[in-house]
């Protein structure tokens, strides 16, 4: 299995062996001994699943201390533009973001440890999104920083008019103004 890791220390790419023939395909999506070696933790509390029309903008989340979350993200329909941000205040790369398209044809998947805020951008109707995280869902815990921050300067490669977003997510703090519990 190979991996990819970026110039933001924690976040890893990986690309699972896809085994294909005339019947379809088989990849491992999740092998703990095996992702323990690229520092994935072996037990996940909650699986999630999304599906969402083109230019749906999700993000940027988060979950704070206890019930913070790392994610591990793949499409199996569709594709997506997917992004974390580093919001590790002791981070040396404290405000950086990196940034992978999932496919349902590359494969790919994105581990996003604790400490970063993730979200995605739909580039295809009827796009489903998958992702083990470590901790379950807490309402008091949930955070957000505005997804078109200036000051992240993320390019999601759409105007901000064009994006379909929650309200909750349009009125997200700013990074400056965010509370950051990391």
């Amino acid at each position: 299995m190979k991996t990819k890791t970026f110039s933001i220390d924690g976040p890893v790419l990986i690309f699972p062996q896809v085994h294909g023939d005339d019947r379809g395909f088989f990849l491992e999506s999740f092998k703990a001994s095996q992702y323990k070696e690229f520092g994935i933790p072996e037990l996940f509390k909650q699986d999630n699943h999304s599906k969402s029309n083109k230019n749906v903008l999700r993000g940027l989340h988060f979950q704070a201390p206890p019930m913070e979350q790392g994610k591990l993200v793949r499409v199996v329909k569709g594709s997506v533009l997917d992004v974390a941000v580093d919001i590790r205040k002791n981070s040396v790369t404290y405000g950086q973001h990196v940034s992978v398209t999932l496919t349902e044809k590359n494969h790919e998947i994105f581990w996003v440890p604790p400490g970063f805020a993730h979200g995605f951008l739909t580039l295809e109707d009827n796009t489903e999104f998958l992702y083990k995280v470590t901790n379950e869902y807490s309402k008091e815990t949930e955070g957000g920083i505005l997804f078109n921050d200036p000051h992240l300067d993320i390019n999601w490669g759409i105007s901000e008019k064009d994006c379909i977003l929650s309200e909750k997510d349009r009125v997200l703090p700013s990074f400056a103004n965010f509370s950051n519990p990391f």
